[in-house]
């Protein structure tokens, strides 16, 4: 895998130049919201892995959170001739003149909790689906009642649809304030930690039920620093993805539980059915590929982990 943390400039100058080195392979070109992230990371290594076996060279752009890089990167990718691009959660809307790119190009382009639409020939990883089953614990926990910060992101569609979900569910359930904070990509362990700060002042210990909810795993993560800083154990820590940081706090007693994703398998399946996209051409109906997520809590993670050791690697 090669991961390309670089402004877009440099990007374009080092794709071309792996483009001149591997004409005779495919070009597979990622765009990932945040390359470094964990769950990113194991797409990514799934998705390499299954464009290797297909015999494609594979490039990989980090957006670092910014849908105009993001754009650029795919117009890039589009000029280069690439044979597909892989959008990696940055919602399709927010990716138009991209998709123009490549559709002009007749590239077909997949995204990873992008959801479909406009060009878009196929999708996983969305995140509504994943939400439900660590917010249903959630709210089960708190007996209906209590008090909630929610870490937010909203330039990505997975934590959007994540959020709307988690809203849905809470309307329910009239006695549950929430207090909704937007974290930033870079920068998401920092403002978990700094919301939960200032959320906890304002929230003490003993009064109600408390927990942080995260719309994925590392904001949540950053706000278990804080929780540790002041010894507050009365906050219950909900997170999706499924992290190996995550796992190992539920198994240490500090997150309460997180929905984990697959990603890895998702990367690789949708990387698989590119030939067929590519093969059908116009004839090709969208679709979702979903993988289903697994709640993993203090009760299941030891059993979890025996199932699956690559979640902690």
């Amino acid at each position: 895998m090669r991961n390309l943390t670089l402004g877009l400039l440099a990007a374009a100058v080092a794709l071309s130049g792996s483009v001149a080195m591997g004409q005779d392979k495919p070009l597979l070109g990622i765009v990932s919201i945040s390359a470094t992230e964990a769950n990113n990371v194991r797409y990514i290594q799934g998705a390499t892995k299954a464009a290797e076996e297909m015999g494609w060279q594979v490039n990989v752009v980090d957006a670092a959170g910014n849908a105009d890089q993001a754009n650029a990167a795919i117009q890039n990718f589009a000029q280069l001739g690439a044979g597909a691009i892989i959008d990696m959660v940055f919602p399709f809307s927010s990716i138009g003149a991209g998709l123009d790119a490549a559709g002009s190009a007749n590239i077909p382009v997949v995204t990873w909790g992008g959801g479909l639409g406009s060009t878009v020939a196929a999708t996983n990883g969305s995140g509504g689906p994943m939400a439900i089953p660590v917010v249903e614990t959630m709210v089960k926990q708190m007996d209906g009642k209590g008090s909630i910060l929610a870490l937010t992101y909203r330039t990505g569609e997975v934590c959007r649809n994540r959020e709307t979900q988690m809203d849905e569910i809470l309307a329910k359930y009239p006695d549950i304030t929430v207090t909704k904070n937007e974290v930033r990509i870079p920068g998401y362990f920092e403002d978990g930690a700094q919301y939960a700060n200032a959320w906890l002042a304002s929230h003490p210990a003993g009064n109600e039920n408390l927990a942080i909810w995260g719309c994925w795993d590392d904001p949540a993560i950053g706000a278990i620093g804080s929780l540790r800083a002041q010894d507050r154990s009365d906050v219950a820590v909900y997170g999706i993805n499924g992290n190996a940081q995550a796992l190992e706090n539920i198994k240490n007693g500090y997150m309460t539980a997180t929905a984990w994703q697959d990603s890895f398998t998702e990367g690789y399946n949708m990387v698989k059915m590119l030939e067929e996209i590519k093969a059908a051409g116009t004839g090709w109906t969208p679709k979702a590929a979903e993988v289903a997520a697994v709640l993993v809590t203090k009760d299941t993670v030891e059993a979890f982990i025996a199932e699956h050791p690559e979640a902690i690697q």
